[in-house]
C-alpha cells in the first residue's frame, strides 16, 4: 500500500484520462482532435508530460531533461503522424508509423525511460507513452481496425477464455519440458487475487495487446495478410521477452511468449477487439502467478 498517496493517485488518474477518453469515446474524440488548428492539434500531447513533473516534483527527483522528454516526445509522434495520414491516406504503413513502433517498443523494453520514475512506478511511464501512441495513432493518424474499444461485450470473453483454454495445456506441456514451469501453490485472499487480475489487465495485458496486435499485427496485415502478419507479430512479441527474468537472453520465455502471442492474436483478429485478446493475455500471466 506505499504507493497509495496523493501524488501517485493524482499523477495515475492524469494518465488514465487521455487513455479511457480513446477506449470508450474513441470516435467523438478523434473528431474533436481533428477539429482543433493544425498547430493546436500538434502541440496539445505536450501536455502529458504535467504527471511527470507533478510526481517527480512531489518526490524531489525533477529533472527538466526528463520533462522535456515527455513533453516533446508526443509532440514528435503526432507532428509524424499528421504527415504519415496525409501521405498515406489508405493507412497501408508508413515509414514513421514504424520508427514510431520502434521507438515506444525498444524504450519500454530496454527500460530507457525508467530511471525517470521513482521506484516501483514504472508502470506510469509505460502509461504516459501509451497515451501518446494513442493520440497520434487514433487521434491523429484516425487508423482503422485497431479494436481499441472497451465496451465489452459477450464475445470477447468467449473469444478470449476460448484462446486460453486451448493456450493452456501447450504451454504447460511445453513449459514443463524446457524447465520453465515451476508449479506451485499461491492463493492470496479473494480480494487480493481480483485486484491482481485488473492490476495485470490494465497495467501489463491491454498495453501489450494495444501495441502489438491493434497496431504492429494491423499494419502488417495489410501488406503480409493475416497468418503473416499473426506469426511475425508472435515473433517480435516473444523477442520483447528476451530480458524477462534473466540477465541474459531467455530463450525459454522468448519460446513460451512466442507461442502465447499466436493464441493472443487470434483471439484480437476474430473480430479486432483489443479487450478479448487482453483478456487471454491476463488470464495467462495471471494463472501463472497463482499456480506457476
Amino acid at each position: 500500500m506505499s504507493n497509495v498517496r496523493p501524488d501517485v493517485i493524482a499523477s495515475t488518474v492524469l494518465e488514465f484520462i487521455p487513455a479511457l477518453a480513446f477506449a470508450l469515446w474513441a470516435e467523438p474524440v478523434s473528431r474533436g482532435i481533428q477539429r482543433l488548428p493544425g498547430m493546436v492539434r500538434i502541440l496539445l500531447p505536450g501536455l502529458l508530460g504535467i504527471p511527470y513533473a507533478a510526481l517527480a516534483a512531489w518526490n524531489h527527483i525533477f529533472q527538466w531533461e526528463w520533462l522535456t522528454v515527455y513533453c516533446c516526445l508526443p509532440v514528435v509522434i503526432a507532428w509524424l503522424l499528421g504527415q504519415a495520414a496525409r501521405v498515406d491516406p489508405d493507412q497501408r504503413g508508413n515509414w514513421r508509423d514504424a520508427l514510431i513502433l520502434l521507438t515506444l517498443g525498444i524504450v519500454v523494453d530496454l527500460r530507457w525511460f525508467d530511471a525517470a520514475w521513482p521506484q516501483g512506478l514504472r508502470g506510469l511511464g509505460n502509461l504516459l507513452l501509451v497515451d501518446a501512441g494513442l493520440y497520434g495513432f487514433l487521434g491523429i493518424r484516425r487508423l482503422s481496425g485497431t479494436g481499441f474499444d472497451f465496451h465489452f461485450r459477450w464475445s470477447d470473453w468467449k473469444t478470449g477464455l476460448r484462446e486460453l483454454v486451448f493456450f493452456a495445456p501447450i504451454v504447460i506441456g511445453i513449459g514443463w519440458a524446457i524447465g520453465f514451469v515451476h508449479p506451485h501453490r499461491n492463493l492470496p485472499a479473494v480480494g487480493r487475487a481480483f485486484m491482481s487480475w485488473i492490476g495485470i489487465f490494465v497495467f501489463v495485458a491491454v498495453l501489450e495487446e494495444l501495441f502489438f496486435r491493434a497496431w504492429v499485427q494491423n499494419f502488417m496485415e495489410r501488406h503480409l495478410g493475416r497468418r503473416a502478419a499473426l506469426a511475425i507479430a508472435s515473433v517480435l512479441f516473444g523477442l520483447s521477452h528476451f530480458n524477462k527474468r534473466s540477465a541474459h537472453f531467455n530463450w525459454r520465455y522468448v519460446l513460451l511468449a512466442t507461442i502465447a502471442g499466436i493464441f493472443y492474436g487470434r483471439a484480437w483478429r476474430e473480430q479486432r477487439r483489443v479487450p478479448a485478446s487482453a483478456i487471454t493475455h491476463t488470464f495467462v500471466d495471471w494463472l501463472w502467478y497463482l499456480w506457476f
